[in-house]
């Protein structure tokens, strides 16, 4: 799979991304690193990209629809959120080797100890 990591994430995102086995692209990389988020969102589907992200916005399934994109996984983040608490709960998410396949055109959200998947059915 390939991710479009947004800029509100870590850098070390990518590096957790990648040590999964799949491809990290950073917002920041691409020069999208300050761009509102419907133009992120229009780069992820024009690419079918999966979009990462910790902003919630993404989340909305009426502005987002999961269907019509590769797939949107949104981090539910504490506001005192480190680097490190991030990239655990993506080891974590990544770890779900069984919800991983499930992802295609949908929404997961991930928080910690818990993951939903929402979407077309």
């Amino acid at each position: 799979m390939r991710f479009l990591i947004d800029a509100d994430l870590p850098r070390s995102a990518g590096e957790v991304v990648r040590r999964h086995g799949h491809e990290a692209v950073d917002a920041r990389d691409i020069g999208l690193g300050s761009a509102k988020d419907p133009v992120i969102a229009r780069y992820a589907q024009a690419q079918s990209l999966y979009l990462l992200s910790g902003d919630f916005d993404f989340a909305d399934l009426r502005n987002y629809p999961p269907e019509q994109y590769a797939g949107i996984v949104v981090l539910y983040l504490p506001r005192t959120a480190t680097a490190a608490y991030i990239n655990a709960l993506l080891e974590s998410f990544f770890a779900q080797t069984d919800l991983i396949p499930q992802l295609p055109g949908k929404l997961a959200i991930v928080e910690n100890g818990r993951i939903r998947l929402r979407g077309a059915r």
